[in-house]
């Protein structure tokens, strides 16, 4: 743990405490449910665990994600547990073991955190989760994206509030600066973890920290960077407007997919059809964020063309001058629940009390099994991926593919779910 520490400038160049509790309050005003509080054990989190202590206009319960990455993670976690001891504040300490060394190792942790943090809420009836993102974090986010060729959305700042697995994420301190944190903790006499990964230069953040440093010269400071990507947000949220609006001209559900007029989809702006196109697929999926990019342009190409594809666990196909944005059969194939609980997150079945009956998608051999399938007007890919009641091997029921046996089926999305998604980010 670094020890608190005198900063060489006046404190005039920093927010005082007061002024930090003022984006507190300001952000949350009159919420008084429970919140969550995310501390890794840095200054930033460490600063934002005792302001919100300081704020106390809700009941407060902290929690840890250990990643497991590094030997020293379930130290430092017990460390911030005695933090929250001192504050008389509920820790928990939550673990990751999914890293298999494959893929984009801080998207699947972070992935991984939101999921945690996101069940953790639930499990204590937590309405969000506050997280202690700063200006710093906006402008070094900005700087990595402009490496990628970002557009709008990739370049824009960090909402300060995200609804993810069904739980809102809270950044209240987006306006204040790393700096403005560090001069507080050192005035309340407060110490923090050093995370080593913070200087090593493999990373892209510390890359972009070291780059930040070597532009402020020139006058590109990240209170400079941030103002730009909070410009860019306020962008964001305009085309989202007028994507939603457009979207609600084109798009219409059918049982859970998505279809639209070839014709209008190619009318629109490349911005708007991307947008409309992302939203869909997550809309589907659940997922808390859309494909790339570059996977979305091509993919949007080629339902232009009169062709298709799969992308992000979704099937798009463009016949007959209709788009339709569907499950992927693959990315259900294996995908289980009980009929008491949702199943792959979009819906709910009801019917006879069976032992041992599971929801599984209908597959082809459920298909075969319901000879009426076609009355549904679905595409043979789009019926495959309907939920249906199972005991083992045998199929009991199919709801929405003509062998009902007793049982319905809901869809617990709609349009608004699909608007909310254009609308916020």
């Amino acid at each position: 743990m670094r020890a608190a520490k005198c900063w060489p400038l006046a404190a005039s160049k920093f927010l005082d405490r007061a002024l930090l509790l003022a984006l507190i309050a300001q952000h949350f005003q009159s919420e008084d449910r429970p919140l969550g509080v995310a501390v890794s054990g840095g200054s930033d989190s460490v600063a934002l665990l005792h302001l919100m202590a300081g704020w106390a206009g809700a009941p407060l319960r902290c929690v840890t994600v250990d990643h497991r990455l590094r030997e020293a993670s379930a130290a430092e976690a017990a460390q911030v547990s005695a933090f929250c001891a001192d504050l008389g504040i509920a820790h928990d300490t939550l673990t990751w073991e999914g890293w298999d060394g494959h893929g984009n190792l801080a998207a699947s942790a972070r992935r991984a955190r939101y999921e945690l943090m996101a069940a953790w809420a639930a499990q204590h009836e937590i309405s969000g989760v506050v997280l202690g993102h700063t200006r710093d974090d906006v402008a070094e986010t900005l700087l990595m994206r402009l490496a990628r060729s970002a557009g709008v959305d990739g370049l824009a700042a960090m909402s300060a509030r995200r609804t993810i697995h069904g739980v809102t994420l809270h950044r209240p301190l987006l306006k204040a600066g790393r700096a403005d944190l560090r001069a507080y903790l050192t005035a309340q006499g407060a110490g923090w973890i050093d995370d080593p990964s913070n200087v090593d230069t493999r990373y892209r953040r510390t890359q972009a920290r070291i780059a930040l440093e070597a532009l402020q010269p020139v006058g590109v400071t990240p209170e400079a960077l941030a103002d730009v990507a909070h410009h860019l947000a306020d962008a964001r949220r305009t085309l989202g407007h007028y994507a939603a609006a457009e979207a609600r001209a084109l798009v219409q559900i059918h049982y859970a997919d998505l279809v639209m007029p070839t014709d209008g989809f190619a009318a629109l702006p490349p911005d708007m059809a991307r947008r409309i196109l992302s939203a869909g697929l997550r809309w589907i999926t659940g997922a808390g964020y859309g494909p790339r990019g570059p996977d979305l342009d091509r993919l949007r190409l080629r339902l232009v063309a009169g062709q298709g594809g799969t992308l992000a666990g979704c099937r798009a196909t463009s016949q007959r001058g209709t788009i339709r944005l569907a499950r992927e059969f693959a990315a259900v194939r294996r995908a289980t629940s009980s009929p008491d609980t949702l199943w792959d997150g979009r819906w709910r079945l009801t019917g006879p009390d069976l032992p041992d009956a599971q929801v599984r998608a209908l597959g082809p051999d459920g298909r075969a099994a319901c000879p009426d399938w076609r009355e549904t007007g679905l595409p043979l890919h789009s019926v495959e991926t309907l939920p249906a009641i199972w005991q083992g091997d045998d199929l009991i029921a199919a709801p929405l593919a003509g062998c009902p046996s007793g049982w319905s089926a809901a869809l617990c999305r709609g349009w608004d779910d699909l608007s909310s998604l254009l609308l916020s980010h």
